[in-house]
């Protein structure tokens, strides 16, 4: 082995790095992205280059490594150069959405970066969260004024990491290969993939995008997955490439001899720098032990959990407090299940006066002993009024250290058994608050002709109408409506005729007077947003407003300019998906 590393390094590098630089993903075909067209054939003209590269570098001989090494950082100066000529980055098509590709581009940077920060201090809500979504991940053009694309880029970056789908991330790394700045994105993908054990999917991200990295941490991610995936030469290729342009990492080395067989000797040594040293540390030794604790990261305890290496619930010392603390901790972030946790809690053994007083003996007890007493006395009492103030107690308890996610669903299970008619009226908001509607997505539309917004008029927002339809729909409903004296038309029955009207539908002037429209309650800015055609401000504002609340929260005056706004800026498509959730009955 040691001899085949020697010829490696001196016979097949300069044949194969320039090869494996250039194509990470091992000759896989890429499909055509339509957002990225003018980069894929600058790439083209690119790739003729290199290739022409690769065969001069057939003909150069074994000591001409440091002209490789030049050629290798003009690569990378090529692709920064490549990147500052993208405009357009995003996943969905903007007609998606009723939206434009230059639905930033009249916007002020400066107003831009002042509501993403304000927005950032908002605890938002689904609804507000999938607006914002839509409008960072819409392909479209850059903003010129006051704010730099790498700005912009950074924008969509921080939403990506916060919100942590792995799948959206990868589809947005796909997609918009030439990107700069992506590194950071990259390194969270295949180290949250990592820390579930799963190496298949992080290792695949470095054969479905072209990218080249001076990051350290990147290269030695990229050099494991050859090994992983049984192509050693192409690792030792790389691994020598990196070691020639100054990589330095004793640890990673030492593991790097071990994978490829050139040592065989265990090293014990157990690293908690990176996922992938605590990776490294795991695969190469067969005796590995590893107990966490409270300092131990977020990743390395998933790792040990979707690793089967985290400590059976019934072998652990009721003694070690430390250790039962770090439990609550990781069923919190979901490494151990609530049910692990709270039988855990089941074990301690507690004397007949502790049972019998556990609102005043939980308090001599530490924290753990006292949620382990408070759960205990909840299985033990029947009265209901009793049951629900310890069951408060000891989510008060768990909130309080940081921990409120170790109960949740023990929390919605022990207060389905007890009737909402036997809860009494002190604790009716936090058994409403804290148990979990299984009818709460209610999807089926139920019509009601008797009132405008929950007619079969909304059939239309559904694209289940034709226009000819509803427009004799329309009348025929405006006719009985206007016939009956005691209705009342209500803001949500113009919020819908309003929005036909804004789509072309017309009916007939003598119903103009069943309502009024009133638009004084737009704020100003949004207003003027408007008026300048700046889409994407006027969406960014609507995210502010909503907030922490979802659409059917909202009430009606609101949910009216932001219906109005989206009709002036002819977004039907997105209007649409809002109506749909705060109009029509449903069962």
């Amino acid at each position: 082995m040691k001899i085949l590393r020697l010829l490696n390094k001196k016979y097949l590098s300069i044949f194969f790095c320039f090869l494996f630089i250039q194509n990470t993903s091992l000759f896989s075909n890429e499909p055509v992205d339509i957002w990225n067209l003018e980069v894929k054939e600058n790439s083209e003209v690119q790739n003729t280059k290199n290739n022409n590269q690769e065969e001069s570098i057939l003909e150069n001989s074994i000591y001409e490594i440091q002209s490789e090494k030049d050629s290798i950082f003009a690569i990378e100066q090529d692709e920064t150069l490549l990147s500052k000529k993208i405009e357009i980055v995003g996943i969905y098509d903007p007609s998606d959405n009723d939206l434009t590709l230059d639905m930033w581009v009249n916007s002020d940077g400066e107003k831009i970066l002042d509501l993403f920060n304000k927005i950032k201090k908002i605890d938002l809500s689904k609804d507000s969260d999938e607006i914002l979504k839509i409008l960072l991940l819409t392909n479209s053009y850059f903003p010129s004024k006051n704010i730099s694309d790498d700005q912009f880029l950074q924008l969509k970056h921080d939403w990506l990491l916060k919100n942590s789908d792995l799948n959206l991330i990868k589809e947005y790394l796909i997609k918009n290969e030439k990107i700069k700045n992506k590194d950071v994105l990259i390194k969270f993908f295949v180290n949250e993939h990592l820390s579930r054990s799963d190496i298949d999917e992080s290792c695949k991200i470095f054969s479905k995008i072209n990218h080249i990295t001076t990051d350290k941490y990147l290269s030695k991610f990229n050099i494991y997955c050859l090994i992983y995936s049984k192509k050693k030469e192409q690792a030792q290729l790389l691994f020598d490439l990196k070691k020639e342009i100054g990589f330095k990492d004793d640890f990673f080395e030492k593991k790097f001899d071990y994978l490829m067989g050139y040592n065989l000797l265990v090293d014990e040594t157990i690293s908690e720098k990176s996922i992938l040293d605590f990776h490294l540390s795991h695969i190469t030794n067969p005796n590995f032990i590893f107990e966490p604790d409270n300092s131990t990261s977020k990743n390395i305890w998933r790792y040990l959990s979707s690793s089967n290496l985290l400590t059976n619930i019934e072998s652990i010392d009721l003694e070690d407090k430390q250790k039962i603390i770090s439990i609550e901790k990781a069923t919190h972030e979901g490494n151990y299940t609530e049910k692990e946790l709270f039988d855990l809690y089941k074990r301690f053994q507690f004397n007949i006066n502790q049972l019998l007083n556990v609102e005043r003996s939980y308090k001599l007890l530490s924290e753990s002993e006292g949620r382990a007493l408070l759960y205990q006395g909840i299985l033990l009492t029947t009265d209901v009024d009793r049951k629900l103030e310890l069951i408060k107690i000891l989510k008060d308890s768990f909130i309080k250290d940081g921990n409120e996610n170790a109960f949740n669903n023990q929390l919605t299970s022990i207060l389905k058994k007890i009737k909402e008619e036997d809860v009494p009226s002190n604790y009716s908001s936090f058994y409403n608050k804290n148990i979990k509607n299984q009818n709460s997505d209610l999807k089926k539309i139920k019509i009601n002709n008797k009132v405008i917004h929950q007619s079969k008029l909304v059939n239309y927002l559904r694209e289940d109408i034709n226009e000819k339809n509803i427009q004799k729909n329309l009348n025929d409903i405006l006719k009985k409506i206007k016939k009956n004296k005691k209705y009342f038309v209500s803001t949500k029955d113009v919020i819908l005729l309003e929005s036909l009207k804004s789509d072309g539908i017309k009916f007939d002037k003598k119903y103009e007077s069943l309502y009024q429209v009133n638009n004084s309650n737009m704020p100003y800015d949004i207003k003027e947003f408007i008026e300048n055609n700046e889409t994407g401000l006027v969406l960014l504002r609507l995210v502010q407003i909503l907030g922490q609340d979802n659409f059917e929260d909202l009430g009606s005056e609101t949910l009216f300019f932001i219906i109005s706004a989206l009709n002036q800026l002819n977004i039907d498509k997105l209007r649409n998906k809002i109506l749909l959730k705060v109009l029509p009955l449903k069962v």
